[in-house]
C-alpha cells in the first residue's frame, strides 16, 4: 500500500512515518521547497509540494496513492501576527484540505485520514465531549478545522472517497512545543507554580498513542466515514500533570495554592485570559467509540508517555536547565 503523509516532517508526522515504514508500507512525505529533505524520516520518499491552499496542485502527487494521512495545517498560535487570522486559517486548513480531497477523489485515492482537533468541540466542558457532541469551535483554528471536516464529508458523499476524521486532545511527546514545552522548562528550573488547589480534569494523548490510532484508521474497514475523539484514556488535573511531569524529569514539583478566580482576574488584566482558562478549566473526551469499533487500545500509559517525553527533554535541554537550577542553590 502506498501512503502519502502531509506534514511528514512535523511533531506527529515523523513518528507516524516511522511506524508506517515499520509496517512495510510505501510511505511518501510532503516537503516544502524551503524544508531540508533530511528532515524526513529515512526511507520516506520525498514529494515536493507548494504551500497548502485552495490552488495547491496535487494531481501528480496523489495519482498512484492508496491512502492519505493529512496532518499539515496552519497551527494554532497564541499571538497570531496575521491581521485577519480566520482568513489565513481558512485558506490553509479549510480550502487547502478541500483541494487535497477533491484531487484525491479524482485520482482514485481510496481513503483520507484527516487529523482535526478537539477545538472543533470547544475549549472547555464540564462533561466529556463525545462524537455525538455538538461542534462549538470558538477560535479561528477550531473554526477552520470544523469547516474542513464539513467539506470532507461533502466530498465523501459526492465521490465515495472514504474519510476518517480524528480529533486528538492535547498531544505531548518527544519534540513537543508550545505550552507543554514551556511547562517542562518551568518545572525543570524549579520555579513555583500557583496550581496546588486547582481541581480540573484534562484529557491528553501521547504522540505514540495517536500514531497507533492513526495506523488503525488507515486499514480498518469500520473506520470509513467515522469521526473519532481520542485520548490516553486517563484524565488528569493541572497540578497532577505537573507533579507527574516533574517526577518523570526527576525534579520535585513546586506548587502553591492561589484561587482560580484570582488567577482568572490576573489573566484578564495581562491579556492572557484564554491561556489561563485552559490551565484552570476542564476539557475531557469520551473516546470509547474507537476502542469499541476498531478494537483500539492505547499501547502506552500516560506515565510511560511522560517518561519518554522527559527523556527527550533532558537530552535536548537538560544541561542548560540543570545549570539554571544549580545557580539557584
Amino acid at each position: 500500500m502506498k501512503i502519502l503523509v502531509s506534514g511528514a516532517t512535523g511533531f506527529v508526522g515523523r513518528p507516524l512515518c516511522t511506524r508506517l515504514l515499520a509496517e512495510g508500507y510505501n510511505v511518501r512525505g510532503t516537503l516544502l521547497a524551503e524544508e531540508n529533505p533530511a528532515s524526513l524520516v529515512k526511507g520516506v520518499i520525498p514529494v515536493l509540494i507548494d504551500p497548502l491552499g485552495p490552488g495547491t496542485p496535487w494531481q501528480h502527487t496523489v495519482s498512484d496513492i492508496d491512502t492519505i494521512i493529512h496532518l499539515a495545517a496552519r497551527v494554532h498560535v497564541m499571538d497570531d501576527p496575521a491581521t485577519d487570522p480566520l482568513t489565513e486559517f481558512r485558506k490553509v486548513n479549510t480550502e487547502g484540505t478541500r483541494q487535497l480531497a477533491r484531487e484525491a477523489a479524482k485520482a482514485g485515492v481510496k481513503r483520507l485520514v484527516f487529523v482535526s482537533s478537539i477545538k472543533v468541540n470547544g475549549e472547555e466542558s464540564l462533561t466529556p465531549y463525545s462524537e455525538n457532541s455538538c461542534a462549538q469551535p470558538t477560535d479561528p483554528y477550531g473554526i477552520s478545522k470544523w469547516e474542513a471536516e464539513l467539506a470532507l464529508r461533502g466530498i465523501e458523499a459526492e465521490t465515495g472517497l472514504q474519510v476518517v476524521i480524528v480529533r486528538p486532545t492535547l498531544v505531548y511527546g518527544p519534540g513537543v512545543k508550545a505550552n507543554f514545552l514551556s511547562m517542562m522548562k518551568i518545572v525543570s528550573r524549579g520555579i513555583p507554580l500557583p496550581f496546588a488547589s486547582i481541581q480540573n480534569k484534562r484529557s491528553l494523548i501521547y504522540v505514540g498513542n495517536l500514531v497507533d490510532a492513526l495506523a488503525a484508521c488507515v486499514t480498518h474497514p469500520a473506520a470509513a466515514g467515522k469521526t473519532y475523539l481520542i485520548s490516553d484514556g486517563e484524565d488528569v488535573s493541572t497540578p497532577d500533570l505537573i507533579r507527574r511531569t516533574a517526577a518523570a524529569l526527576g525534579y520535585p514539583a513546586r506548587l502553591f495554592p492561589v484561587s482560580a478566580s484570582l488567577m482568572r482576574l490576573a489573566g484578564t488584566i495581562i491579556g492572557k485570559r484564554p491561556a489561563v482558562n485552559r490551565l484552570l478549566g476542564s476539557l475531557t473526551v469520551e473516546s470509547s467509540a474507537i476502542r469499541r469499533e476498531l478494537g483500539w487500545r492505547a499501547p502506552f500509559t500516560m506515565d510511560e508517555g511522560l517518561c519518554e517525553t522527559a527523556s527527550w527533554f533532558k537530552d535536548v535541554y537538560g544541561n542548560k536547565h540543570e545549570n539554571f537550577r544549580n545557580g539557584l542553590r
